[in-house]
């Protein structure tokens, strides 16, 4: 087969609805024809998944060195194709496998529409001894992991045809099950992106450095704005790429029916940009004639269509509907004059930008370990921002994203080890609730399902996924746990541990509502998590604002219909700009932390959450009472009266403090007036999260930012040092500060009876240069700048010394240098007084090009027998992906108190255990 008939077959497979034969034909040339058939097997789908799957039909088997690839079609209903859909899809396929212990499976997954999933099955099997002595597979609690291509009629699919035409086109070998599985790969999808992407930017970046030499008056406003091309290039190309995705939903350019009525939301083209735009070559005029695209078009559509909120959403300029937004992505950046000044990009360059991206799939559903779609999703995206922070020029290769399993394992791992300091839970059961996520929810409901329909009895249903009892007794406890979680990330770059912290407390709570009355929406748990959980920094503007972009995009991924939700929130008081290890300017105090410990606490919040929880509790014994579901009603009775209790307390008049006997009068008025202050920041920064009326948020903004320089400047001028307040002045413009107020700009956090976060979790730079923070760093970080000044020790001392919580938890991805490097010495010393839980050996090649990596999770607490887990993954010859299985070492923390530079290892392969082996 020859280059033109390849490229024609893969376009008869992927570039049409479903057609088995069509199908069929493209496996024939991929496995070199290897004996296929169609096989009707629809009456072997098990009794769990027919209300899901319709037809299955098996195409043939394919084996290459002892493992075997099964060839399949199935069918699914059309309700089937959403959410739950995707996790059901994986575990029939993985139970269809494990009957014959088969390695993969390449699936196609169909219903009646035009668009269907293209998937690789991949089955992850223990060798373990019989009784009998003999050696079998078992399959893992977590048995496969699926990588799948959207392709059909709708659907770009160059990246899939470019990865199956090698492998159809080599007639000298059939693909072997490792080669299939590469061509499913995100990596490679991702570099080309980059790649591409990077070449559009520097393109956008250079015309407007262009415009600006020659533009008097666009010079002008961008020196007057402090606008700089390379953060507007960038944001640009953000904004572009995010109506990509709402076009893939099809809430842009909503048309009116032939009756005079709009469509209902979701039946907009998804084309959208390239009908603004175009197709020149094509001979397809734009939906509204222009002269330049940004100027005439873009800016428009994104300052006014979208930022504005209009009457039925109705945009008469392209005469469709636009939804309003709200957020702050399309607000110009630093608020330049968009209307009086002409900024004319040339209309190539976004001819190129759109050619570029027509030719991926956009998806907004973030993947996840066991779930990988081959597509350009928020989780990629933010992959492929992160590298553009570090270009500097066009042969810069970029930052280095921490891969998703890592982020995976490190925020269940958060997770687990809060609700165990904040709970009397066992781990194990905690281990299960976390990591096993949607298989346990699956499980469960078919569980409680069966339990109705059958008189209590269940059948074929796997008790390894089942929840434990002792997370259906305390279902509101962990919810007010995860409800109540403060996480921060303090290099928060593109955001990937904050998205990640959110999809592992939704699905945590998403689990926990199916003991719930009342129904609980995805959408509102993410909204509700990110308004009160999640924090981060970073001191560039433009991470802060591509990890903005992020959440956006995970509160729209789960709803089709846009009425459904609010206009996404603002989340500049969220995710902030500021160098996170100073709040010191040239030396100086800027914030004086005594205000925090003192101010009054409002307990109305803890008071309505305890009256909702006695509310359930309620409920849930008229359940039991009833027999509408299983329960003790003398522990639901117990809990209710503990919060009872709870409620009594916080009730009590406050006494009387002895502050009066201590400060002198007036500087007792100077602190209630600045308690007012705080207060007042608090109650704004709340407001301005749902604001999305443009002037009332410049209000709120401008207020806001009023309030916290008056306090800066008071603590100022109570030193005396009025040339830091001059110096300071100019630092109120730009979005990044030489600082960060931790106690000023989180103050919620801190005012808590336990001050500080719960979680601070990151992947911290390392070998950056901090030469010109050297004295200050000596001065601040005394006990982890001795020797070697790392930047990551810097950031470890902060988050243990300042940030966390007393039983809060660091979880920190950082080179393992520290580990026994004589220049970390200072380092491992500070560590030792902490509770070190865990310290996971990485090694190798988990970034390009970059050191070997360790995974270190420190409690924020001190205990005398204290047990360090080590584990060791450097023995492979390159990081692979797989983080389960882990063996690790158990090691009482006391044995390194008196080692010689407190070495925590000579040599990993030597290490030996304390006492056994977990």
């Amino acid at each position: 087969m020859n280059k033109q008939q390849a490229e024609q077959l893969l376009n008869d497979a992927f570039n049409k609805e479903f057609e088995v034969r069509r199908f069929l034909a493209f496996a024939k040339e991929l496995f070199k024809n290897v004996q296929l058939e169609i096989k009707d097997c629809s009456q072997f789908i098990p009794k769990e998944f027919r209300d899901y799957i319709t037809k299955v039909e098996k195409l043939g088997r394919y084996e290459n060195n002892n493992r075997v690839i099964e060839i399949l079609a199935v069918k699914l209903t059309r309700e089937s194709s959403k959410e739950r859909a995707r996790t059901m899809q994986r575990n029939f396929v993985a139970k269809w496998l494990g009957k014959f212990e088969n390695d993969a499976a390449l699936v196609a997954f169909y219903d009646e529409t035009d668009d269907w999933r293209f998937s690789f099955v991949k089955m992850e099997y223990n060798l373990i001894k019989a009784e009998d002595g003999k050696v079998k597979a078992e399959t893992d609690l977590t048995p496969a992991k699926r990588y799948s291509y959207l392709v059909g009629k709708n659907e770009p699919n160059h990246t899939c045809r470019n990865q199956f035409l090698h492998l159809v086109l080599n007639d000298e070998h059939p693909p072997s099950v490792d080669e299939i599985e590469l061509a499913f790969s995100i990596e490679n999808v991702t570099k080309e992106f980059f790649n591409r992407y990077k070449d559009l930017f520097f393109r956008l970046k250079e015309s407007l450095d262009a415009i600006v030499d020659k533009d008097k008056h666009v010079k002008e406003e961008f020196e007057d704005k402090n606008v700089d091309t390379v953060e507007f290039a960038k944001k640009l190309l953000g904004q572009i790429v995010f109506l990509y995705f709402l076009q893939k939903k099809g809430w842009l350019g909503v048309q009116k029916a032939l009756d005079g009525r709009f469509l209902p939301w979701g039946t907009g083209p998804k084309n959208f940009m390239r009908r603004l735009f175009g197709h020149p070559r094509k001979g397809e005029m734009p939906l509204v004639p222009y002269t330049n695209f940004f100027n005439d078009i873009l800016e428009p559509l994104f300052y006014q269509a979208i930022a504005i909120k209009r009457p039925n959403d109705y945009y008469d300029r392209f005469n469709c509907k636009i939804p309003f937004l709200n957020g702050g992505l399309f607000e110009a950046i630093n608020d330049y004059d968009w209307i009086e000044t002409n900024i004319f990009i040339e209309n190539e360059i976004f001819g190129d930008i759109l050619d570029t991206f027509d030719e991926y799939n956009f998806t907004v559903k973030e993947d996840e370990p066991l779930e990988k779609e081959v597509a350009v999703d928020p989780e990629m995206l933010g992959k492929v921002f992160e590298n553009l922070l570090e270009v500097n020029d066009r042969k810069s290769k970029g930052a280095f994203y921490t891969p998703r399993e890592i982020v995976h394992y490190m925020c269940q791992q958060s997770l687990i080890n809060y609700l165990e300091t904040n709970s009397n839970i066992q781990r194990k059961d905690l281990e299960k609730f976390i990591n096993l996520g949607d298989f346990a929810l699956d499980q469960t409901i078919r569980a409680q399902e069966q339990k109705k329909k059958y008189h209590g009895k269940t059948f074929d249903i796997d008790s390894r996924y089942l929840l434990p009892d002792s997370i259906e007794k305390n279902y509101a406890l962990l919810d007010k746990l995860l409800k109540e979680i403060k996480v921060v990330d303090p290099a928060v770059g593109s955001g990937a541990f904050p998205v990640g912290m959110m999809n592992e407390i939704v699905r945590a709570r998403s689990i926990l509502s199916i003991f719930y009355v009342e129904e609980r929406k995805i959408y509102d748990l993410k909204r509700e998590t990110v308004e009160n959980c999640l924090y981060g920094v970073d001191i560039m503007p433009s991470a802060v604002e591509i990890c903005k972009l992020r959440f956006w995009l995970s509160l729209i991924v789960d709803e089709t219909d846009i009425t459904n939700i609010k206009p996404l929130p603002n989340l500049d008081h969220k995710i902030m700009c500021g160098n996170s290890l100073l709040e010191e300017f040239e030396g100086v105090k800027l914030f004086d932390d005594k205000l925090l410990g003192i101010m009054a606490k409002d307990n109305r919040p803890e008071l309505n959450r305890i009256n909702l929880e006695i509310k359930d509790l309620n409920i849930n014994i008229g359940e039991v009472v009833t027999g509408k579901k299983k329960g003790d009603i003398k522990e639901l009775k117990k809990q209710i009266s503990k919060l009872e209790k709870q409620k009594a307390k916080l009730l009590e008049k406050p006494k009387e403090t002895c502050i009066s006997l201590t400060l002198d009068e007036a500087g007792e008025i100077k602190i209630k007036r600045s308690q007012l202050k705080l207060n007042r920041i608090k109650n704004l920064q709340q407001q301005f999260f749902n604001e999305f009326d443009n002037d009332k948020k410049k209000s709120l903004k401008s207020e806001i930012d009023e309030l916290e320089w008056e306090l800066i400047e008071e603590t100022l001028k109570e030193q005396g040092n009025h040339e830091a307040i001059s110096k300071l002045a100019q630092y109120r413009k730009n979005k990044s500060k030489p600082f960060f107020l931790w106690k000023l700009y989180f103050s919620e956090v801190f005012q808590r009876e336990n001050p500080g976060f719960d979680v601070v979790i990151a992947n911290p730079p390392y070998g950056a240069t901090i030469d010109r923070y050297t004295k200050i760093f000596e001065k601040v970080y005394p006990k982890t700048t001795k020797a070697f000044k790392d930047i990551y020790k810097i950031f470890m001392d902060k988050s243990l010394s300042d940030l966390i919580r007393k039983g809060g938890v660091l979880t920190y991805i950082v080179p393992n240098t520290f580990l026994l490097q004589p220049r970390y010495k200072d380092l491992r010393e500070f560590l030792l007084n902490f509770d070190i839980k865990v310290l996971l050996n990485l090694g190798e090649d988990v970034f390009e090009a970059v050191v070997p990596t360790a995974v270190i999770i420190v409690k924020c607490s001190k205990s005398d027998e204290s047990t360090i887990y080590f584990g060791d993954l450097s023995t492979n010859s390159k990081f692979s992906g797989n983080i389960n299985h882990i063996n690790f070492l158990q090691i009482n923390q006391k044995k390194y108190y008196g080692v010689k530079n407190y070495l925590f290892v000579s040599n990993f392969r030597n290490l030996k255990p304390n006492e056994e082996y977990l």
